[in-house]
């Protein structure tokens, strides 16, 4: 028994000798694993690293490309619709010049270039609510651009209702510098009492003054310059032309004519047109009256014409 005991003892003791160096092995063989691995480690660290910025870009781009989509088919869009737009207003313009085109020579008051040359048709950057119907399109600098046909409708309806009145019931207030050698010779033409540079304040309503006028229709070249002489006719009660650009109020109007009040040229053609017109319906003399050019030119022709 004894022997058996001792035996079993021996074995047990081999077995733990066994047991331990297998234990030494496998530690070793661990050792050297994790020796041998951890260059390995690093490089792969590294080579992460170094594909940092290229990873970043790709996980960055995989977000924000369907955002990238979205607006690049959005941009396409806004881009095809404007492109339309303006395709739509060039055949709008086109559509007009046409018309006004195909016009009879003789329905028209002037050739179309003649208010193309003279600017008649530029309007301003602000347009009034009542203006609106007058004005088919924008420039790409913002400014109104009056619809030419209805200019020359406008002004003859103009010259029409000036027709109406005599020439001593009518005055012309012009109180910008650049109407002023024109309104002349327009006064001087037809008879009618022009006020230029500056128009007396009462002259309309204050029976006192020795200039007291008492007319029957004032035309108004600009709201906003001839305010004074137009709250006068209002205020008794007589009538009104009043010429009206993009960012005129023409409600105290009794008739408007449409255009460009604020140029030389524009100014020029509106009264040329409207002496001749005027003098034609009286039976006047137009003989006298300076061509075309001479109204719409900005030289300083006021001497030689005896203004």
């Amino acid at each position: 028994m004894v022997n058996v005991i001792d035996e079993i003892e021996e074995k047990i003791e081999e077995g733990e000798e066994a047991i331990k160096e297998i234990a030494e092995k496998v530690v070793g063989k661990v050792k050297k694993v994790k020796k041998a691995s951890k260059p390995k480690k690093e490089k792969e660290d590294d080579d992460s690293e170094s594909l940092t910025p290229a990873l970043v870009k790709a996980a960055e781009l995989e977000s924000v490309m369907p955002d990238l989509e979205r607006k690049k088919k959005e941009l396409f869009e806004k881009a095809k619709k404007l492109k339309e737009k303006i395709v739509a207003e060039a055949i709008t313009s086109e559509e007009l010049k046409e018309k006004v085109k195909g016009k009879k020579r003789g329905e028209m008051l002037v050739p179309l270039e003649e208010y193309v040359k003279s600017g008649i048709y530029l309007g301003t950057k602000v347009v009034t609510p009542q203006m609106k119907q007058f004005v088919y399109r924008r420039r790409a600098d913002g400014l109104a651009i009056f619809n030419t046909d209805i200019i020359d409708e406008k002004l003859k309806e103009g010259i029409e209702y000036l027709s109406k009145f005599d020439a001593k019931d009518v005055i012309l207030v012009c109180k910008r510098q650049a109407g002023w050698k024109t309104a002349e010779m327009f006064g001087k033409i037809t008879g009618i009492k022009v006020f230029s540079k500056k128009y007396p304040a009462g002259v309309l309503t204050n029976t006192q003054l020795t200039e007291f006028f008492e007319n029957e229709l004032t035309i108004v070249c600009d709201s906003w310059l001839d305010k004074n002489a137009l709250n006068d006719t209002l205020n008794v009660h007589k009538k009104i032309l009043m010429v009206c650009d993009t960012n005129n109020f023409p409600k105290d109007a009794d008739q408007i004519i449409i255009g460009n009040n604020k140029s030389a040229r524009s100014l020029g053609l509106i009264f040329y047109l409207l002496a001749r017109g005027f003098c034609k319906a009286k039976g006047i003399n137009i003989d006298n009256i300076p061509d075309i050019d001479w109204w719409t030119s900005e030289e300083e022709k006021g001497a030689e014409m005896g203004v």
